[in-house]
């Protein structure tokens, strides 16, 4: 058990020095792409909501009552 635990070890060393890591304006970048996407959900989430919203209200008559 040893044996193919320290084999994992050395396996797992050997991987971890191909991984290539990002430049700091790379994370940069993508950050800023992941909050605008972000952004761009959150509106059509948004409208999609206040639209569902006004339909079910009209649907139940509840639309033209104050």
């Amino acid at each position: 058990m040893s044996k193919d635990f320290a084999q994992f070890i050395r396996e797992t060393r050997q991987e971890a020095r191909k991984v290539t890591w990002p430049t700091r304006k790379e994370t940069v970048t993508t950050t800023i792409v992941v909050f605008i996407m972000i952004f761009i959900m959150a509106m059509i989430l948004l409208l999609a909501d206040g639209l569902i919203s006004t339909v079910v209200k009209f649907i139940l008559g509840l639309g033209d009552k104050q």
